[in-house]
């Protein structure tokens, strides 16, 4: 197994019969989503899910994992997801793709939130590699970027692929991609984040996960968060 394989396999360990799983989206939990399928097969658990995105959706089907709406849904047993960057008091960033608001709230939805990682996502802090992705009310877009201008914020409005047209999220928002300097630490930026009137949602996932299971070279490191959830 490469490292990515092996932090999902570990990670699809955790799932117990009965639960609600919310599936992430990309390689890594791919992964997961094959290896949760196989215990399902091989052990005759009795599970179901829930998927941050319509691409993890359609690959748990195609895997035989039963996929609930989430209008169906109060809250969910386990979440697990990959990131962008890692802190080590476990600040992420997460959302460079466009199912930021879904990935969020099955995250704080969850009862544990399991982060599955290579040790290239580790970071000194956030924004170290990545612009943080704001996404906001589409005709509000010039004003919130005016506002966290105002806090030394650096960025634009993102562009699709071809860059003829504004990229749209998969909620429908626009989406900033956003540099703040590092004087602002990640709990004062998440408060700016949270406050700005305008943003639907931002990739700085602060005080969510539950633990981190990074891969390297064939052995795997459990963080853990250092404060109550």
């Amino acid at each position: 197994m490469n490292d990515k394989e092996l932090v999902a396999f570990e990670a699809a360990k955790l799932a117990l019969n009965g639960m609600v799983i919310g599936l992430g989206t990309g390689s890594t939990a791919n992964y997961f989503i094959e290896h949760l399928a196989k215990r399902q097969s091989d052990e005759g658990l009795t599970i179901s899910t829930v998927a941050s995105s319509t691409i993890s959706a359609i690959k748990a089907e195609s895997c035989g994992l039963t996929v609930r709406s989430i209008a169906q849904l109060t809250h969910i047993d386990l979440y697990v997801d990959g990131a962008d960057e890692i802190t080590p008091n476990l600040s992420l960033l997460k959302g460079r793709g466009q199912d930021l608001v879904m990935e969020k709230l099955l995250a704080k939805a969850a009862d544990q939130f399991i982060v599955v990682a290579d040790k290239s996502k580790l970071v000194g802090r956030i924004g170290e590699k990545f612009m943080i992705p704001i996404e906001v009310i589409p005709n509000a877009w010039q004003m919130v970027k005016h506002q966290l201008n105002q806090y030394g914020a650096e960025g634009d409005v993102r562009l699709n692929a071809s860059k003829d047209n504004v990229a749209i999220s998969a909620h429908g928002s626009y989406i900033l991609d956003m540099h703040f300097p590092e004087s602002i630490n990640d709990e004062a930026l998440n408060a700016i984040l949270n406050s700005t009137p305008g943003i639907v949602e931002h990739g700085l996932f602060y005080s969510i996960a539950s633990q981190v299971l990074i891969a390297d070279n064939g052995t795997i490191e459990v963080m853990r968060t250092q404060k109550p959830l």
